[in-house]
């Protein structure tokens, strides 16, 4: 599947380690506190029920969990995050798009700069790559079914595509299917490890051999920004 291969297996990954390090409840706390602010009713707003479920498998604490959400929905005083999305291109000709909830942009975007220069990329107005990409449900799961075991339980449901790396099942969904598929996945046995709306490539390009070590170096850097929370790319 197009933009699923090389950064999206690294960030999968390092998703891993930093929960073993308490980083990402920092990304989740922000999420969290902003989804909170359209509506905190766990049962009428999908997209809240998925990052508390995300928290608890990561172990955040309820008490955590419970002032995002209160701090969102203006019951404790609390930070004001805004969501911003930056486009551009990287090491390589690779596209990028990334996802910030900050709550100072003017700091978040000399970050962000700072490393698109010292890395070799070039920041670009909106609209510059996310032509080249798609909004997508993706679902991450781990088990013992083989592809076309899973595909045989999936095969009434909006799936666009399903893959296995090793023991991870990447499962790319319509929109609107998201939360019907995730539900199936678990009820076919297996552990959902992710479900997310992600933009995903078109098509994958492959930098030259002699900068693709760069580019990867460059997606993480953008990752390693704390008021970053997403960041996507069409490296093949």
């Amino acid at each position: 599947m197009s933009g699923h291969s090389k950064w999206a297996n690294i960030k999968h990954k390092k998703a891993k380690e930093d929960a073993s390090r308490g980083k990402a409840f920092t990304k989740l706390v922000k999420e969290i506190t902003i989804c909170a602010r359209e509506s905190g009713d766990v049962i009428g707003n999908p997209r809240l029920r998925t990052l508390i479920e995300k928290a608890k498998q990561i172990n955040m604490p309820q008490d955590n969990i419970k002032r995002a959400v209160q701090k969102g929905t203006g019951e404790l005083p609390g930070l004001a995050y805004e969501k911003h999305m930056y486009e551009g291109y990287g090491p390589g000709g690779i596209a990028v798009i990334i996802e910030m909830l900050t709550d100072n942009k003017n700091r978040a975007v000399a970050e962000l700069r700072h490393i698109f220069g010292k890395k070799g990329g070039s920041l670009g107005e909106t609209g510059t790559v996310n032509w080249m990409f798609n909004l997508k449900g993706i679902i991450k799961a781990t088990g013992s079914l083989s592809e076309d075991e899973l595909l045989e339980k999936l095969i009434d449901f909006d799936v666009e595509n399903i893959t296995k790396e090793d023991d991870l099942f990447i499962i790319t969904t319509e929109l609107k299917a998201l939360e019907n598929v995730k539900k199936a996945v678990s009820e076919a046995g297996l552990k959902v490890e992710h479900s997310e709306i992600e933009w995903v490539a078109k098509d994958s390009v492959t930098p030259p051999e002699d900068q693709e070590e760069k580019a990867i170096e460059f997606l993480q850097a953008l990752d390693e920004l704390d008021d970053i929370q997403n960041v996507y790319s069409n490296i093949g």
